[in-house]
């Protein structure tokens, strides 16, 4: 439990840092990336550890990318009207020949 702790502590350290860069707030960065203000909070408190489509989402909230080749091909797009949420989209995955 301790390793899980640790992680959610640092990544929500971590988002509270970048969102205070981008200049928003914790509800500003909820509506950009299609969550709950208090999740926002949540997350930056290191009360609950992030789902892999939560972290796209902040990602794309913050507009910062995720490097990894675990998330290859797939992405958040915030909408850009208040009516409307974002959606995921998903590009055709790369077969790679294993090593």
């Amino acid at each position: 439990m301790g390793d899980s702790l640790d992680v959610a502590r640092r990544f929500g350290a971590n988002l509270r840092r970048v969102r205070r860069q981008a200049d928003l707030s914790q509800e500003q960065l909820g509506f950009h990336s299609g969550l709950h203000r208090t999740e926002v909070g949540l997350l930056e408190r290191g009360a609950r550890v992030p789902r892999l489509d939560t972290l796209l989402k902040l990602a794309a909230g913050l507009g910062v990318r995720i490097e990894s080749p675990l998330f290859e091909g797939m992405s958040w797009t915030r909408s850009g009207v208040t009516t409307r949420p974002g959606a995921f989209t998903f590009k055709p995955s790369e077969e790679r020949p294993e090593k």
